[in-house]
């Protein structure tokens, strides 16, 4: 039989792991975060109208709302540049960026997925 403590220190484990998940869910859920996120990561900087071209099917008032989302959570920043007509860009922050690997290999799951259903069909 387990020692009570060990049992009590995995509970707490296990729970600290799960509201993990929880809150990285919550931070990147939704049908574009991912998809912004990617396309940063390609692209370095981009201007609100750039993602806009590059994300197919997100319309602007989706965009504004996902990367002010992204921006309230540290993943993503916003520099107005003083022009005529005033321009935004938008890139990965630093700790934006520690999301690169976890982007690439559910990109990788994805190919790996079509390939099979393809093939499976």
């Amino acid at each position: 039989m387990e020692n009570i403590e060990v049992v009590e220190t995995k509970e707490k484990s296990c729970k600290v792991k799960i509201n993990a998940i929880k809150d990285t869910m919550q931070l990147l859920s939704g049908k574009w975060k991912f998809h912004i996120l990617g396309t940063l990561l390609i692209h370095n900087k981009l201007r609100f109208t750039d993602l806009l071209r590059e994300i197919d099917g997100i319309g602007s008032k989706m965009l504004s709302k996902e990367l002010q989302d992204l921006e309230i959570n540290h993943l993503i920043s916003r520099t107005v540049i003083n022009s005529k007509p005033i321009t935004v860009e938008y890139e990965m922050t630093q700790f934006g960026r520690t999301l690169e690997p976890i982007i690439d290999e559910i990109a990788d799951w994805g190919i790996s997925y079509r390939k099979s259903v393809i093939e499976n069909n």
